[in-house]
């Protein structure tokens, strides 16, 4: 498929596919998507990235809009999880970055999916107080939220004040800041965290029943 549309990358016929959301300001293009796609191909999941339509009209327009209300997105989203369970894969899970994974949170709350990892999620909006918890009290299935230690969204310290439900796990990406990079003098690396989100996303999945 093209650019412009969507893309897959993995086997042919994957036990687990992972329906991969982009955040807010970036496509699904961007460096972070592509090399959580990758890794994650080269586990063996099929991964198929798509854009919202806003962003598509970014592209096509040559200038930048503001994303889709939530319905939109999740219809977009809805859209996609339709096919997959046309597929032959036994696991569909749903992954997202930052808006993306809210958005993959709160759409596993009406349709049947196996799983949800959220990379980066947005706790708290920079200009807001109140943390967006809903999609994370009361998820249908398993829920894994890849956090940077440092993300402005909702850190170590914020994050552990907050009730969430039994079946969601939160997973501290070293030093991480909203896309898991570290600070130079902080031990690792970008791709070393990168490579954790991989490895925790991979588990997490395996643990899927």
């Amino acid at each position: 498929m093209s650019r412009g549309d969507a893309c897959y990358l993995g086997p042919e016929s994957p036990d687990t596919l992972i329906l991969l959301a982009h955040g807010a300001g970036a496509d699904s293009f961007h460096p972070f998507m592509e090399a959580m796609a990758q890794g994650l191909a080269a586990q063996g999941f099929g991964v198929f990235r798509f854009d919202f339509p806003y962003m598509r009209l970014r592209r096509q327009l040559g200038s930048r809009r503001p994303p889709d209300r939530a319905p939109k997105l999740l219809e977009c989203f809805s859209h996609y999880v339709d096919i997959a369970k046309q597929s032959s894969a036994t696991k569909v899970v749903l992954m997202g970055k930052s808006m993306g994974g809210r958005m993959a949170a709160t759409l596993a709350n009406e349709v049947n999916v196996d799983g949800v990892i959220c990379l980066g999620y947005p706790f708290v909006a920079l200009k807001g107080k109140e943390p967006r918890l809903a999609p994370l009290q009361a998820p249908l299935c398993p829920v894994l939220v890849l956090q940077g230690e440092r993300d402005k969204f909702g850190g170590v310290s914020e994050v552990a004040q907050w009730p969430l439900a039994p079946n969601v796990q939160v997973q501290w990406i070293t030093d991480g800041d909203h896309s898991f990079v570290p600070r130079k003098l902080s031990g690792t690396t970008t791709d070393a965290n990168l490579q954790a989100a991989i490895v925790a996303s991979s588990e997490f999945i395996g643990r899927l029943a």
